[in-house]
């Protein structure tokens, strides 16, 4: 059985995380996997948005396989290699925050550890009413990675970020949406459907604009106030000579829906 399965429908790419007899917890091959699903999805000009989700019901991750941690199956390599082993799995929250198109995680049950740092990686969450989101490091001894810290205290701010880090608080639906840490919270039956909804609205819009909006995003997130301004002049400047932007303009004035074609 594949632990990572990947379709495309109306231009997006839906990655699924297929362990759900283990609440999809992160095997090698499934890290292996959703990177080189994320890569194809970035370079790819028919994929214009990508959905990550957990199979079944019960999780969207639980985050790194602890039974296979305790195995210590990498017990023979030095300190070097294993910090150069996780930082390259960790490209996945790279690709999921950076690539040049919106991604959503489809928040279906506990997002946990390294699970929730990829959830938080993606530009938006939607989580249904029995999703579950816990930093859950420190109940196994760990600090914490694929870009959580990064993530969380942006979303939460630092002295929140800090408390959930410490205490590996469970969050119910509720909590997660009073903290801003979901864009929606939607019942369960409807998840899938409203997500994917979404995320092809997105896919039918116009990429260039999405690949400009992220860059300026990530200059804010990142830059000075200067730095945000100047690429905000010149990417606004770029996507007024695209296409997309002049099919816009003429449909506003023929009062029609826009026909994107992302060029």
């Amino acid at each position: 059985m594949s632990h990572l399965l990947k379709s495309v429908e109306d231009g997006v790419m839906k990655i699924v995380l297929n362990r759900p007899d283990a609440m999809n917890a992160l095997s090698r091959d499934m890290m292996t996997g959703l990177n080189d699903a994320l890569e194809e999805a970035a370079g790819s000009r028919d994929i214009g948005c990508v959905v990550v989700r957990g199979a079944g019901d019960k999780a969207f991750c639980a985050g790194g396989d602890v039974k296979s941690m305790a195995a210590g199956r990498d017990h023979d390599k030095t300190y070097e290699d294993k910090v150069h082993d996780i930082r390259i799995r960790m490209r996945v929250s790279e690709l999921l925050h950076e690539m040049g198109k919106p991604t959503i995680a489809m928040v279906n049950g506990v997002a946990a550890g390294a699970g929730l740092s990829i959830a938080l990686a993606a530009d938006m969450r939607f989580a249904g009413k029995s999703a579950r989101m816990t930093t859950a490091f420190a109940k196994v001894g760990f600090s914490g990675d694929f870009g959580s810290h990064f993530f969380l205290h942006r979303l939460v701010g630092t002295s929140k970020a800090r408390e959930l880090y410490f205490t590996a608080e469970i969050l119910n639906a509720e909590q997660i949406e009073q903290l801003g840490l979901a864009n929606r919270i939607v019942d369960d039956a409807n998840l899938e459907a409203e997500t994917m909804a979404f995320a092809k609205k997105l896919a039918a819009g116009p990429r260039v604009a999405w690949w400009h909006v992220k860059k300026n995003m990530k200059i804010a997130e990142e830059g000075t106030l200067s730095e945000a301004l100047d690429s905000e002049a010149a990417r606004m400047i770029r996507t007024g000579e695209t296409e997309d932007h002049k099919e816009a303009a003429r449909a506003f004035v023929e009062k029609r829906a826009p026909n994107f074609k992302g060029r």
